[in-house]
């Protein structure tokens, strides 16, 4: 690669040379002694506009690069210039200013070598490599020390403790880019507390200070410009990591989370520092997770998944001009290496070296790799790494893309010594010829054909996945969709941009999360699959759908199981994509609760809820599995049994498979099997303390005359549960006295009911890993939150018939006796009758009804002009509740029967019959009511709470109006 010819310039970089020439010369601080290097300064000026500005910049440069001869110097001693430098260093700011003017001139020096062909790349590379090494540990020495008389000393086994800096990919390897940013990882030996200082701080503090000022120091941007970027990416758990991790840290996170492309990643980490014990305790850490012991095939699965990632962006991307990544780039030398060095490292130690023309001479003496193939791979990857150089050093950029202005195509040719700029592309054609192929012949694929016959959808999925993609060709993928005109509504942005950030975030999501890599790889292969079905779902909106399938899968990423559920049953993925698509609020549910993915691998149950009344049996079955006397595993059993329940019913009414009466049914039933279970199990706590109460008029009460009864209002007594409904419930009981239990800690009948519904409530309302059982409103009892959580039936109909206002009279009209004995049951529905059939002025119950209604509108109500309140505004369903109240408390005095259903639907059907409302008012309230509740039931799915007004509804509203006018407002204006 060497030539020591001098430099032929066409004429257009010939004039450019001179006048960048001329302009040095009218520099105040140009020395004259330069010019019997005239020719020698116009070629590199005319090369490299880095060149030409530093030494405008620092015209001395030139007097120290050619007439003290460091210039022609083979090798220079960086450590000890560097040294004596940073020796007179004594601030933070003079330290960045002196790293940076060091950095500058001997890169300065190293670009005009290259670029006049006075050294070999492989020589080049070496120097870049030990510069940027050098300015690294030096810096991170001269920090240290700055910071012990503040901090002190981290001390450690074998004295004080450094912060080892493992140098990642090219740094690691000894063959650095000319324009590189440097891959780092800190870390340091072990825990503990400095001392020596003003202040003592832990370890863990003092290195992160350290840190923090080594990147400072090396990459923040001043006058004098950077030393390099610094990149910290591939430490442990990425962005979201610490800084800085001490060895017991790292060990347990390589062991424990390290992936595949870590192992990759670490092949070419080299510890930086000067050797020590404390190095070597890292260097034994890390080999083991590098190298397994023995010939490691388990790699050959993960180094295909790179590569066919590494072939999908190049033909996806089209990098055709960029040396590095294109087909047949640098990338794929090194990945051909890297990859036999995995496979093959456990068991031969010669290949656990950095360096890839070290790593490729070892794979050659063990017959891993054929000489001539090692020796025409070798020289392809040094020409391309010269082209690269070149290519960095005309302006200082990180750039492995052909140049496409005239200037810097001419300054390639001239370096390299190509005629034209066709016989270049010619020359790289053939590298990277030879580069694919080797590369073409690692781990190869059974079935050669498999890319090439793929479905473009399919190849599309796990382009999104796999590759680094832009925007525009995210967008062009979705066109395989035909989803390129689709918009979305929230942003207005095009799809392609919002599935580009949602597919990113995600990705990036990852990088903060816990996951072992079988996890990873599972993950990987799922991920094309999901978003295939993702895109080709019929769903309204793709773009949400991506965002609530990933909640669902930020939720399982730790979770191994549920990956590979997913993955290895394609319909139970099929339909989490459907219930996610159609419902944010099962999404929700799903999410919160992982569990329920298994209900998606038996689609014939998912969508047939079990019969109304199985639902007691299917629960008593379900809690006969946990032993009675372990609560936490029955309260979990409960919520795990609703759940699961929930969805069924959810994923049935989704499919249409319910009608909206029945949803509310199906809801309804479980509840209540639910309630019974609770109670059962709350009495054989309370009792195995206790004992159960003796009451004076039917002696001790037993398991199944518990002489408790629970009453449920509002929904739960209408039938009309809907997705996250709360329970109404009203507890009474029937014991007379005040006796006490019989168990080994007796109390009275009052505080062992009183008890009796604490630990009711208790199990309900417990938060656990499933959340709440039910939310439960206790504020109908009587005298409402100030009274006892459980009254004897006697008072509940004493404050009934003496001190209940109308309201509370209006909602026992919708209570219903839930469970408890059959005396209390027939107690109860006395009651009710009894205060639903007194006598009532019509005119006086109108206006409280009314005026009832109308505090709660105006409180409540929440409907605009573009949205609707189904509940509360004016002609919703609380006014036909209202109506139905009010007519039940007027006419049940002389139509008892009135009182027998305590839903609505059924109500206003018996109020048609007795003539007290028109067949044709009937029918309205009622179809009214159920479509209401059909779109309550739908918005409760997309965790909405208002409606879009349309001329439906709003026709039903003014007929419902009318309906109220009629039989209330006409009453009270009377």
């Amino acid at each position: 690669m060497q030539n020591s010819a001098p430099i032929s310039l066409p004429p257009e970089l010939n004039e450019l040379g001179k006048e960048r020439w001329q302009a040095l010369q009218s520099h105040e601080a140009f020395s004259s002694e330069c010019h019997k290097f005239a020719e020698q300064i116009r070629t590199s000026f005319a090369l490299s506009d880095f060149i030409f500005e530093q030494c405008l910049r620092n015209p001395a440069w030139l007097r120290e690069l050619l007439l003290e001869e460091i210039l022609f110097a083979e090798h220079l001693d960086y450590p000890s210039l560097l040294t004596q430098l940073l020796n007179k260093v004594d601030s933070e700011a003079d330290l960045q200013k002196q790293l940076r003017h060091f950095r500058n001139l001997h890169m300065l020096r190293i670009a005009w070598r290259d670029l006049n062909n006075m050294q070999s790349i492989e020589s080049s590379l070496a120097q870049v490599s030990d510069l940027a090494r050098q300015l690294i540990i030096q810096t991170n020495h001269w920090l240290y020390q700055f910071l012990q008389p503040q901090f002190g000393i981290p001390q450690g086994e074998f004295g004080p403790q450094p912060m080892l800096i493992l140098g990642m990919g090219k740094l690691g390897g000894g063959e650095l880019n000319f324009s590189s940013d440097i891959d780092l990882i800190f870390s340091y030996p072990a825990q503990g507390v400095t001392s020596g200082g003003r202040r003592s701080v832990e370890h863990q503090q003092f290195f992160t200070k350290l840190a923090q000022k080594l990147i400072t120091a090396l990459d923040q941007i001043t006058s004098d410009g950077q030393v390099y970027r610094v990149d910290m990416r591939l430490r442990p758990f990425g962005d979201s990591g610490p800084l800085v991790m001490h060895f017991d840290a790292i060990e347990d996170y390589y062991q424990e989370q390290g992936r595949d492309w870590e192992r990759y990643a670490m092949l070419k980490a080299s510890i930086l520092n000067t050797p020590c014990p404390y190095s070597q305790q890292l260097s034994d850490i890390l080999q083991p997770f590098i190298y397994r012991r023995y010939l490691d095939f388990s790699a050959i699965e993960s180094l295909r998944s790179m590569k066919s990632m590494i072939e999908q962006e190049v033909r996806r991307r089209g990098l055709t001009n960029n040396i590095k990544l294109g087909e047949g780039g640098i990338r794929e030398a090194e990945f051909v290496v890297q990859s036999l060095q995995l496979i093959n490292g456990g068991r031969e130690p010669s290949l656990k070296v950095q360096s890839l023309q070290l790593a490729l001479t070892e794979l050659v003496k063990l017959h891993i790799i054929p000489e001539q193939s090692a020796t025409d791979l070798l020289q392809s990857y040094l020409w391309l790494r010269k082209v690269e150089h070149c290519l960095q050093q005309f302006a200082d950029k990180q750039t492995q893309v052909l140049p496409n202005n005239h200037t810097d195509q001419n300054r390639l040719l001239s370096v390299l010594g190509i005629q034209n700029y066709q016989d270049l592309l010619q020359q790289l054609a053939k590298h990277c010829g030879i580069v694919h192929q080797q590369f073409s012949l690692l781990v190869k694929e059974d079935s050669v054909l498999e890319d090439e016959v793929a479905d473009e959808q399919q190849q599309g999925a796990k382009d999104l996945w796999q590759l680094q993609l832009t925007a525009q060709e995210t967008q062009s993928i979705l066109n395989y969709w035909q989803l390129q005109d689709e918009v979305t509504v929230t942003t207005g942005l095009p799809i392609g941009e919002e599935v580009h950030q949602q597919i990113d975030s995600f990705k990036q999501s990852l990088t903060k999360q816990r996951i072992g890599q079988r996890g990873l790889t599972t993950l990987h292969n799922l991920m094309p699959v999901i978003i295939h079905k993702i895109l080709s779902s019929s769903a309204n909106n793709h773009v949400e759908l991506f965002k609530r399938v990933f909640s669902v899968l930020q939720a399982i990423l730790g979770r191994t199981a549920y990956l590979q559920l997913l993955f290895e049953n394609q319909a139970a993925l099929f339909h989490l994509v459907k219930l996610c698509a159609a419902s944010p609020w099962v999404t929700e549910q799903i999410a919160r609760f992982p569990l329920l993915l298994d209900e998606l691998l038996n689609p014939i149950s998912l969508y047939q809820p079990v019969a109304f009344n199985q639902y007691a049996d299917e629960l008593r079955q379900a809690l006969l599995r946990v032993e009675p006397e372990d609560l936490e595993l029955q309260i979990e059993t409960l919520r795990q049994f609703k759940l699961t329940q929930q969805l069924k019913i959810a994923a049935a009414d989704i499919s249409n498979a319910l009608p909206i009466m029945q949803v509310s049914d199906h809801l309804t039933h479980l509840a209540e099997a639910i309630i019974v279970q609770v109670i059962d199990i709350a009495w054989l706590q309370i009792t195995a303390k206790h004992g159960v109460p003796v009451c004076e008029s039917n002696g001790a009460k037993n398991m199944q005359d518990k002489g408790f009864a629970v009453l449920g209002y509002g929904k739960l007594g209408g039938w009309e549960l809907g997705y996250g409904s709360d329970l109404d419930l009203v507890f009474v009981h029937n014991c007379d006295g005040q006796q006490p239990t019989n168990g080994d800690k007796p109390i009275g009948a009052t505080a062992f009911y009183i008890k009796l519904a604490q630990r009711i409530l208790h199990i309900f309302t417990i938060k656990t890993g499933l959340g709440l059982l039910y939310d439960i409103d206790m504020r109908l009892r009587p005298s409402g939150n100030a009274g006892l959580l459980v009254c004897h039936v006697d008072g509940f109909a004493t404050y009934q018939t003496e001190n209940a206002w109308t309201w509370e009279h209006q909602a026992l009209g919708r209570a219903r006796f839930i469970t408890g004995g059959h005396e209390l049951q027939q107690r109860f529905s006395g009651i009710r009758l009894d205060i639903l059939s007194k006598p009532r002025q019509l005119k006086e119950l109108a206006q409280e009804v009314v005026s009832m209604r109308i505090k709660m509108r105006d409180h409540l109500a929440k409907g605009t002009a573009q949205h609707i309140d189904l509940k509360q505004d004016a002609g919703g369903i609380a006014d036909i509740e209202f109506i139905v109240q009010f007519m039940l408390l007027a006419h049940t005095c002389s139509y008892p029967s009135l009182a027998k259903w305590p839903d609505n639907v059924r109500i206003l059907a018996d109020l048609a019959k007795l003539s007290l409302i028109s067949q044709a008012e009937a029918d309205i309230l009622i179809q009214a009511y159920l479509e209401y509740r059909n779109y309550a039931h739908r918005l409760a799915l997309q965790n909405a709470t208002l409606v879009a007004a349309n001329a439906s509804l709003s026709d039903l509203q003014q007929q419902v109006k009318t309906i109220w006018q009629k039989y209330l407002l006409e009453l009270v204006a009377e």
